[in-house]
């Protein structure tokens, strides 16, 4: 009898466990689903601020103008009128491939420039920093174009140590456009941002197009 007791206080831990287990592994796939749904949701809403602030910008230009090279540091004038203070957009300023700091340069429009009053911008030193501690959307976007005969090869760009973008590019004889778009979330503690390309040998028939090629960010949080 006391074998039998023995036997059924087995049996029964063994249902037990499998229940605690049964109900760890619903737990754990609920958990990765939401952590999913959120990360999702934060990117499609930073996807779909970035395409507002965008058409925002482009609506506003009168004409394209972007800040000299000589320029001094920038970031300091709000924009309240369009919400720009805790938004920072960047456009390419070189077109050539070489290992080297990206340069940048902010689009100025009628009220104001493309990088809010949260942000420090070095037009000298091509640098990002945001004045405020948080989470940030981080996103870069990069055009290219083959001007004759191009090897292929994977260009890689550096944001920081935040964001890494890499270009596959194919082996093209003619100017066939190729698009890359790259995005984080990550914290930022008033570091500077540098912007480094990494360009292996072979890709020199490569250009960057100008128009094209973008940096943004904004804070989340």
């Amino acid at each position: 009898m006391g074998h039998q007791d023995k036997e059924m206080d087995i049996e029964s831990l063994q249902k037990s466990s499998r229940r605690r287990g049964s109900c760890l592994d619903v737990f754990l796939v609920g958990s990765v689903i939401c952590l999913f749904v959120t990360v999702a949701a934060v990117a499609a809403g930073g996807l779909m601020v970035v395409m507002e602030l965008r058409s925002e910008l482009q609506s506003k230009l009168p004409r394209r103008h972007v800040e000299p090279e000589t320029s001094k540091l920038s970031g300091d004038t709000p924009d309240p009128a369009y919400k720009m203070q805790n938004f920072a957009y960047l456009e390419a300023l070189s077109s050539k491939l070489k290992n080297s700091t990206m340069h940048w340069a902010p689009v100025h429009y009628a009220a104001g420039r493309s990088v809010g009053s949260n942000f420090w911008f070095d037009a000298e030193q091509h640098w990002l920093k945001a004045k405020q501690v948080g989470t940030y959307f981080m996103y870069i976007e990069l055009n290219l174009t083959c001007t004759y005969n191009c090897n292929a090869g994977i260009l890689r760009v550096n944001v920081g140590d935040k964001l890494t973008c890499e270009v596959k590019l194919p082996a093209l004889a003619d100017s066939t456009p190729v698009s890359r778009q790259c995005w984080t979330v990550s914290q930022l503690n008033e570091e500077k941002l540098f912007t480094q390309m990494i360009v292996p040998k072979g890709l020199e028939n490569w250009k960057l197009e100008l128009s094209g090629s973008k940096l943004g960010m904004f804070l989340v949080d």
